[in-house]
């Protein structure tokens, strides 16, 4: 294998098989996407995946053989010494699968592919090839000396989606087919003659977790991630793709380090993509186009697994939440002076209903000024599906540089750590992977975790402890008659409802009323307001915001509404985000009380 200024993880690759230990490698993560090399011999530096390993890693072997199951075998090199194997095959097994007319000189191994004279099913393709690999294995050359001297045939293979061939699945429900072929591939990475030959085998998927355990875990295979390209891989891709612009600054608004920057996160193949689209459409590539794009490539490759959340507002349009905003503006400030050292690697946001958690993690993305996106759903019923959309979420989440995650009600979403007896196992594995990239600590200050719930008691221990949600910030209902009224005035302008100072009502102290509460009321004012005939003796919005008011019925859900606060008191890290009213109270008698709602709430 060559060196010679390929990518970081063909480096890896190279260095791992000059040791003579390992020759297969799993291939896996932005396996689609073109390959930058500045290869020697080459005049084109951009390659897909298949032509750089056959003209620039496995540029000295003799032959190089590709297979998946929807093409067959391909022979990308050596088609010549293919064909004469296949012939002597023949002979010996009575199949015809050299049974053509002629061999082109440019490349044989074309007839095979075009005539459909090899095999397509798994169990026959790789016992061919398991035979050709053994049969190079034995080759020999004499020495000027006359002597015979043992000369193995340099062979590659590689295998395209091979994750369907080798699923993740139920060891129950593998074929008899299937168990003969994995423990062919399984023989090949562990044969000790295979591995010190020059004999390479390449397993390419996107996942990991969409392929069979037993090869995973195969401690004689090399597992290779292929990351989607970082902020100066990016610029150097686009400063080759628009080497043909003169004025680069005719067709975009920023220069292309900037460029660069604003594109980490999406791959080659999509970059190009969407420069192309806005030349050859003549458009401007403004900040709103890129904006737009961006978060249109990045949802579709993570499948709608993500969504981006755009925010205009800073932290100052937050009502009330004094400490809790203080707290996040120092951190915001933080992230945009890039000391990172300093920056929790997440936050557990907690509080009941409507005490205006979601906005609270919009504000704080605007003002921090990066990347915010939410996970959503990322169960599949397709055994093994589900981990490999969070896989694919987890490597467009690093591609990003630095970027907020928020999870949305996230004791449903985290999973357990015992998994559940209804879902085999799927809850665990999701836990697992998820806390264990939580907690990776190379991610602080790239990757910040927000969760937030109204019932944190449901979230697993280790998801809530220090290095992976550091900081757990309880939000309440405004507690006096000056939040109040700051809570109100906000959702009032939020909802375009004009209403003066003097307008705003007195609140009774001693009635939690959140934000959605409040929105209610303030609906339910502006409907009472517009139901009047158009006259002069139109009232005022303040007259109907105060009937609304007099009219509001508290809910229901007291004491539910109760039991929420005193677990968010519970789960707070620092005392000055707790109101006074709950500042001053026993743990013991906390417990105490979340003991009897827990009975009186039958949870």
């Amino acid at each position: 294998m060559t060196d010679i200024g390929i990518p970081r993880w063909a480096n890896e690759m190279a260095d791992i098989f000059r040791s003579g230990t390992v020759s297969q490698f799993i291939l896996y993560g932005n396996v689609s996407d073109w390959v930058h090399a500045d290869a020697t011999d080459e005049k084109n530096s951009l390659f897909s995946l298949n032509d750089f390993l056959t003209k620039v890693m496995f540029a000295p072997f003799e032959v190089v053989l590709a297979y998946d199951r929807g093409k067959g075998i391909r022979t990308l090199k050596g088609g010549d010494l293919f064909a004469q194997f296949l012939k002597i095959f023949d002979v010996w097994h009575h199949t015809s699968y050299s049974s053509f007319p002629s061999l082109p000189q440019n490349d044989p191994g074309k007839v095979l592919e075009l005539g459909n004279l090899l095999p397509k099913e798994p169990k026959r393709v790789l016992e061919l090839i398991d035979r050709f690999l053994r049969s190079g294995l034995s080759r020999t050359k004499n020495t000027p000396d006359g002597k015979s001297v043992s000369d193995p045939l340099k062979v590659a293979i590689i295998i395209d989606y091979v994750q369907y061939l080798f699923p993740r699945t139920d060891p129950a429900y593998i074929s008899g087919d299937m168990v003969e072929t994995l423990i062919k591939v399984l023989d090949w990475a562990s044969d000790r003659a295979i591995s010190s030959a020059n004999i390479a085998t390449c397993l390419v998927c996107e996942n990991l977790s969409d392929l069979n355990g037993q090869i995973v875990e195969n401690p004689f295979s090399a597992k290779i991630r292929i990351d989607l390209p970082n902020a100066e891989e990016v610029k150097n891709f686009i400063v080759k793709i628009t080497s043909d612009i003169e004025d680069f600054k005719e067709v975009c608004d920023i220069d292309r380090d900037s460029l660069g920057q604003k594109l980490e996160g999406l791959s080659r193949v999509d970059i190009q993509n969407l420069v192309r689209r806005a030349t050859k459409n003549k458009r401007k590539i403004s900040m709103d186009y890129l904006r737009t794009v961006k978060k249109e490539l990045i949802e579709k490759s993570a499948f709608g697994r993500i969504e981006f959340v755009e925010s205009s507002k800073r932290l100052e349009n937050v009502a009330s939440h004094r400490e809790a905003k203080t707290w996040m503006y120092q951190d915001a400030q933080l992230i945009r002076r890039g000391k990172f050292r300093a920056l929790p690697m997440g936050y557990l946001i907690s509080g009941r209903i409507g005490t205006g958690k979601t906005y609270l993690v919009e504000c704080f993305a605007g003002e921090a000024g990066i990347p915010c996106v939410e996970l959503k759903n990322i169960r599949d019923k397709w055994v093994g599906a589900s981990e490999g959309n969070l896989e694919a979420v987890f490597k467009i989440l690093h591609a990003m540089g630095q970027v907020i995650v928020f999870v949305d009600e996230a004791d449903q979403w985290a999973g357990k750590r015992s998994g559940g007896d209804g879902d085999s196992g799927l809850s665990g594995r999701l836990y697992s992977m998820l806390a264990r990239e939580m907690a990776d600590t190379r991610n602080r200050g790239k990757i910040l975790w927000i969760f937030a719930t109204s019932r944190p008691d449901l979230l697993e221990v280790d998801l809530k402890r220090v290095g992976r949600l550091d900081v757990h910030i309880p939000l309440f209902a405004p507690q006096n008659l000056e939040d109040k009224k700051e809570l109100f005035a906000s959702l009032a302008k939020k909802n375009r409802i004009e209403i003066l100072p003097s307008e705003i009502p007195d609140f009774p102290e001693d009635v939690d009323l959140g934000g959605n509460e409040m929105e209610g009321i303030l609906i339910r004012a502006s409907r009472m307001y517009e139901m009047q005939e158009d006259n002069d003796q139109k009232k005022p919005a303040g007259y109907f915001i105060a009937e609304a008011v007099k009219e509001y019925k508290p809910m229901s859900h007291a004491e539910r509404l109760e039991f929420m606060d005193l677990i968010a008191v519970l789960e707070c890290t620092d005392a000055k985000f707790l109101p006074e009213k709950f500042s001053r109270l026993d743990s013991a008698a906390i417990k105490k009380r979340v003991e009897e709602l827990k009975s009186l709430l039958a949870e």
